[in-house]
């Protein structure tokens, strides 16, 4: 009975599920592919691809180890993991989705970070690009730019309330399967030596480490990278095709019920079912629809939105599980992170609609609606802003980590004095 009912079995029949159903739409499956490889081309390739090379350079010169060793004043005492994770976090908020994980991936390889902090650090560093929040949801979907205000609070706001929850994940020792939790620095050991010395000498060794020459380090880097973001379009076509076919068969109104009674028992108008069902299974779906909800207020809406942005659908989650797999990061941490990420984003929604009301006004005029008569190319509308993103967030952090490494150390001296 248990081989009957196993985990291979369900995958099985809900392969086969998934292929008949394609048979019996392929119209529908044919225009659902299409869509998502034109969402892949146009949006995430651009998106995804210069910052995974990007970072697996970073990697391999050390300039990650450097910062980490920077940062770390900051992102242990915060998140329980180690300074390194700052790099993670500001790549994580300023590309997409999948970068978080794949940074994270990296980390485990090189024995940096152990399962609790790797499961700790991708819960919170997994979220949405600013370029997409804005210019897509924002502008594009609900075509109100000042929205991207109280979006972008609620959605980052509640990552780092995700990220400082989860520092209490594995709190008591266990084994890990392939290294021991990274060292915890004293505070004497902390403080002793010049912070930027350490990080100049974290760098160095990392690079000694490496050993590779750097016309083969961009080799490797580029091919990752394709390989990468060659896998995340593949996933997005597949559940672009799965929704498709069950939207075709009528499969999803019976999601529809369920999560009507869920919406009635906290008060949210059921016209938003769609867009919950949909976002369940895809961002960009999910997103587009609560947009255009007709019959509901705009706070809900917006909400939902936040709500479909943190949950991220399950088209991520398999991104995410695809990257994750050869390391020994559990799944299970990370849909819980994502279940409370969601939940979050939604109150704040409610919580900061007021109280942002005047500064999404007065920002609205800042971010005015892109002129389709005059497109710009995808290097400069994803890659350059949120490069800048990146540089701004990584500056932020760099200078409260120095803030807090000074504040310490003058109370170290102080002690001893």
């Amino acid at each position: 009975m248990r081989k009957i009912v196993s985990p291979a079995f369900v995958a099985a029949l809900t392969a086969f599920a998934a292929a008949a159903l394609t048979l019996v739409f392929p119209a529908e499956a044919l225009t659902a592919a299409l869509k998502g490889v034109a969402i892949w081309w146009d949006v995430l390739f651009p998106a995804l691809f210069p910052f995974v090379v990007i970072s697996e350079l970073m990697l391999g010169v050390g300039l990650v180890h450097f910062l980490g060793m920077l940062l770390d004043p900051l992102m242990r005492p915060l998140f329980r993991v180690p300074g390194i994770g700052g790099f993670v976090l500001a790549m994580g908020f300023a590309a997409s989705y999948p970068v978080g994980a794949r940074l994270t991936a990296q980390l485990w390889d090189q024995g940096l970070i152990n399962r609790e902090e790797g499961e700790r650090l991708v819960s919170f560093t997994t979220s949405s690009d600013p370029i997409f929040l804005i210019g897509a949801v924002a502008v594009g979907f609900f075509h109100d730019p000042g929205l991207a205000v109280v979006l972008a609070a609620a959605h980052y706001g509640s990552a780092l309330l995700v990220g400082s929850l989860m520092r209490f994940h594995g709190v008591k020792p266990r084994a890990a399967v392939k290294q021991e939790a990274t060292p915890v620095p004293t505070a004497a050991q902390a403080y002793k030596s010049s912070l930027l010395r350490r990080a100049f000498e974290a760098m160095h060794e990392a690079r000694l480490k490496d050993g590779r020459p750097l016309g083969l380090m961009l080799q490797q880097a580029v091919g990752n990278a394709i390989q990468i973001v060659f896998v995340v379009g593949g996933l997005v076509v597949f559940f672009s095709v799965v929704m498709e076919v069950l939207s075709s068969a009528h499969i999803m109104g019976y999601f529809h019920i369920i999560i009507d009674s869920i919406l009635r028992l906290f008060g949210v108008p059921v016209e938003l079912s769609q867009a919950v069902a949909n976002g369940f299974f895809e961002v960009t779906l999910g997103s587009k629809t609560a947009g255009g909800a007709a019959g509901s207020p705009l706070m809900y809406k917006v909400a939902i939105a936040a709500w479909v942005l943190s949950w991220a659908g399950l088209s991520v989650h398999a991104q995410i599980v695809s990257l994750l797999q050869r390391t020994n990061l559990r799944y299970l941490p990370f849909a819980a992170a994502r279940f409370i990420h969601g939940l979050l984003a939604a109150s704040l929604v409610f919580l900061l609609w007021e109280p942002l009301a005047p500064v999404q006004s007065t920002l609205a005029p800042l971010l005015p609606e892109p002129d389709v008569t005059r497109p710009l190319t995808t290097f400069i509308r994803y890659t350059l802003p949120a490069a800048g993103w990146t540089f701004t967030l990584m500056a932020g952090l760099l200078l409260l980590a120095s803030a807090l490494y000074l504040i310490g150390r003058r109370c170290m001296k102080a002690i001893r004095s």
